[in-house]
């Protein structure tokens, strides 16, 4: 899938330390009914284990409270818009994280 760019803007893509965990988060967040895509990290973005989660900007809330609750919080989340990623908080009642 080179050079396929398989986030849109308005997108929210979720970057995690290992395989392992984001495999984690993607079976917990499917399990949950949510609708999360596990993905090849962006080239744009750094990650240790080359996958990333995409989810909605309606989906959000959710998403980042069900990986609070399952204590896999991402290391870095990150907002597509205009075709550029930026780094963004956690929801404000969210902390922690997988550092």
């Amino acid at each position: 899938m080179q050079g396929v760019d398989m986030v849109d803007d308005g997108n929210f893509v979720a970057v995690f330390q290992s395989i392992h965990r984001v495999m984690k988060a993607e079976k917990i967040l499917k399990g949950k009914g949510l609708p999360v895509l596990l993905i090849p990290a962006p080239r744009a973005l750094s990650s240790d284990c080359g996958l990333a989660l995409r989810y909605a900007a309606a989906d959000r809330p959710a998403v980042e409270s069900e990986l609070a609750a399952a204590e896999l919080l991402p290391v870095d989340i990150y907002l597509k818009r205009d075709g550029k990623y930026e780094a963004v908080t956690r929801e404000p009642e969210l902390s922690g994280g997988d550092r």
